[in-house]
């Protein structure tokens, strides 16, 4: 669905050249959700713009849905849905009529248009809402009815740049059952670009890390966290001599960090599959007779990974 090689966009300030995507290369499969993942000014938007056609390319090439993205962009445009940060209904204009008008963009007929209006907004929940103003509607009201306009077109690709920005918990976790819903209903291909680590996790099936505008990883989540990020051990032990600890402990685990707490000291280690080693762990120190009192085992997250990759947390980036 998507093929880049090369990609590449400058852009000229004050006598300065900045590059704000070096030369990017990747492969959309028909049917995938892919996730772009990097901090604000990594390139992801830019990525975006240009895979849509909205900016043209200093260097490189790409080809979305068969077509070149310079020379045919219409033809790019026509095959896919485009969903920005920022919302697309006007905000004076009635629900049902900016459905309306963006089939008649597309050159649909009326009966068309009019059949996939009614039923997108049956779908995203948006029937009782067609005769409302835009500007009166919620924030997750208005982000369905930007889902419905870029699904207006039937398109094999929808792009989503940061789509649930904004929202609190219960409207990002609708806004994304309805997404799902129509990726299922109509088979389509998805790139999304997001700040929400979980959103990635959980949704992508392959995340793009980009940073400095240069793809550095690029993988399924749980192999981007197996291969670069530990998940984390916590534990606590009934004593303060470190020493007895650290022999105690199986070989192969990774960083051992000991401080001191109340009932004897916190025992944190990194390692692979944490939570099927956190039982050897605490038979071994059993074993040597040391008690444990409390343990827990935390997955790698996303943000390990960016972290571990670039020295930078994504996390807190996004919540600054």
């Amino acid at each position: 669905m998507i093929r880049a090689r090369g990609l590449t966009k400058t852009f000229s300030r004050r006598k300065e050249t900045v590059e704000a995507v070096k030369g990017i290369d990747v492969d959309v499969a028909e049917g995938e959700l892919v996730a772009f993942l990097g901090p604000n000014g990594a390139g992801k938007s830019t990525t975006l713009r240009m895979l849509t056609s909205l900016l043209e390319p200093t260097a490189g090439e790409a080809t979305v849905a068969g077509y070149d993205v310079v020379t045919h962009p219409a033809q790019v445009r026509a095959r896919l849905g485009f969903i920005g940060q920022g919302n697309g209904g006007g905000f004076s204009y009635k629900v049902v009529d900016e459905l309306h008008n963006q089939g008649r963009f597309y050159g649909l007929t009326p009966q068309v248009y009019k059949e996939r209006a009614a039923d997108l907004m049956a779908a995203l929940e948006l029937g009782s809402l067609e005769k409302r103003s835009v500007q009166s509607l919620s924030g997750g009201q208005r982000r369905r009815l930007d889902v419905a306009l870029g699904l207006m077109n039937h398109p094999p690709l929808l792009f989503l740049d940061e789509p649930t920005t904004g929202l609190d918990p219960h409207s990002r976790a609708n806004l994304w059952g309805h997404i799902t819903a129509m990726r299922e209903r109509y088979g389509m291909t998805v790139v999304l670009t997001t700040h929400y680590l979980d959103e990635a996790d959980s949704m992508a099936e392959r995340v793009v890390v980009i940073d400095h505008g240069e793809i550095i990883a690029d993988a399924a989540p749980h192999a981007l966290k197996r291969r670069y990020a530990d998940d984390t051990l916590t534990l606590v032990v009934a004593t303060d001599d470190g020493a007895a600890v650290r022999a105690a402990l199986p070989d192969g685990l990774g960083d051992v960090d000991l401080t001191a707490h109340d009932a004897g000291l916190q025992v944190r280690v990194g390692t692979a599959q944490g939570a099927d080693t956190l039982p050897a762990v605490i038979e071994a120190l059993r074993v040597a007779g040391i008690p444990t009192t409390s343990a827990s085992a935390r997955q790698a997250s996303l943000d390990d990974v960016f972290l571990n990759l670039t020295g930078r947390s994504l996390r807190e980036e996004a919540a600054a």
